[in-house]
């Protein structure tokens, strides 16, 4: 597989997965009506994608989820039943990448939610189908996001380098693009890797008021991943885990207390009130807490899923006969209509219950050790 020869990445060996999916394990995974609502909403983002691939948004990023609902189902360009809708989507992010290899044409204050989730799809693309199309934007792209980290291992939610970068958010997009060019076959310097751990260690806020990771307090009761230091949201919680967990920080001890947080969440889904259809997570929130329950596996996951997958199956639109309408999620914290509103949500819901499957190069490699070798824990109080 290609290696990249730019300063941010070294031609080193890595392991890389199989394109071969895992399957599904069992009817805990997936079931008869799982799937069913799966087809929906793949064939809602089908018919409603229009000729430009891009669902009539012009956010990067969530044209890339588009493409992502239907990788995460098997569908490569130009192969499987979505083959030509996932080729368009591709296209349209490639023609659209910018010289500097920034991948947003919305506001500048966009630049990096866009650019990260748009890189992270090219990365899982292209892991998926070596095309030399993709790998030339994947190339730029990804270098953008090593040359412009901040001093402090964040980002700016401008493509800029900053002394000191604004939110978890902004690391957690960041953060999956460079590992998505880990799946890909390519390996990140350590130091950009290991500036980015300790920016996410930084954001994790206890109970009792301590943030310093040196602060033996800090590890004391529960706690949990914020926004910038003190704002604690779920959405931050799940994105902590997976930031941490994309890097092989398997042990740190901040995982089960946010796991703890998410897991609550999820269970309390397991007794829905009559007829209540309503998504009880917006997509920014259900893509993180998805993927960190997944990436923790073991009793989180089989426990916790199922009540997920019913959730998500309960919740999705049904107008039968109707293509427009059939088979979308939409966003709960958008109140703009249209396709972009629902494109989030139903290529979020979709990413969700396509997980079991394990397409994605992400999804089938389990704990990459090399990664954990080559980073190390965390250093001093913070490792278990």
């Amino acid at each position: 597989m290609r290696r990249m020869t730019s300063a941010c990445l070294l031609s080193v060996a890595v392991l890389i997965a199989s394109n071969s999916p895992l399957m599904a394990e069992g009817d805990w995974e997936t079931n008869p009506a799982s799937e069913a609502a799966l087809r929906r909403g793949l064939d809602w983002l089908a018919y409603n994608q229009g000729p430009e691939g891009n669902w009539g948004s012009n956010d990067m990023g969530l044209v890339a989820l588009g493409a992502l609902a239907f990788l995460a189902d098997g569908h490569s360009p130009g192969r499987g039943r979505y083959g030509e809708n996932v080729e368009r989507t591709l296209n349209y992010l490639i023609r659209n990448a910018k010289p500097s290899g920034l991948l947003n044409i919305a506001d500048t204050r966009r630049d990096m939610y866009n650019h990260g989730l748009a890189t992270f799809v090219l990365g899982q693309a292209h892991g998926m189908t070596n095309d030399p199309q993709i790998s030339k934007v994947l190339d730029r792209s990804l270098k953008l996001i090593c040359d412009i980290q901040s001093n402090d291992g964040g980002w700016d939610y401008i493509a800029r380098r900053t002394g000191s970068g604004h939110d978890l958010s902004l690391v957690v997009m960041q953060a999956k693009a460079l590992r998505s060019a880990v799946d890909s076959g390519l390996e990140v310097r350590r130091e950009v890797i290991q500036r980015a751990i300790d920016s996410v260690r930084r954001k994790y806020k206890a109970k009792n008021g301590s943030k310093d990771p040196n602060n033996p307090r800090t590890q004391e009761g529960p706690g949990q991943f914020t926004y910038d230091g003190n704002r604690g949201t779920t959405a931050m919680a799940a994105a902590g885990v997976v930031c941490l967990q994309e890097f092989g920080q398997y042990d740190d001890w901040r995982i089960p207390k946010n796991m703890e947080l998410i897991t609550q969440q999820i269970r309390g889904l397991s007794k829905p009130k009559l007829n209540d259809r309503r998504v009880a997570f917006d997509a920014y929130t259900l893509y993180y807490v998805g993927q960190a329950l997944y990436q923790r596996g073991g009793k989180d996951w089989e426990e916790c899923y199922p009540i997920l997958r019913d959730h998500l199956v309960r919740s999705q639109s049904r107008q039968n006969g109707d293509r427009k309408e059939d088979g979308y999620w939409r966003d709960p914290r958008y109140v703009t209509n249209g396709n972009p509103c629902r494109l989030f949500g139903t290529s979020v819901a979709c990413f969700i219950l396509a997980i079991p499957n394990r397409y994605l190069p992400i999804l089938q490699e389990g704990k990459i050790e090399s990664i954990r070798q080559r980073v190390g824990g965390e250093q001093g109080a913070g490792a278990e």
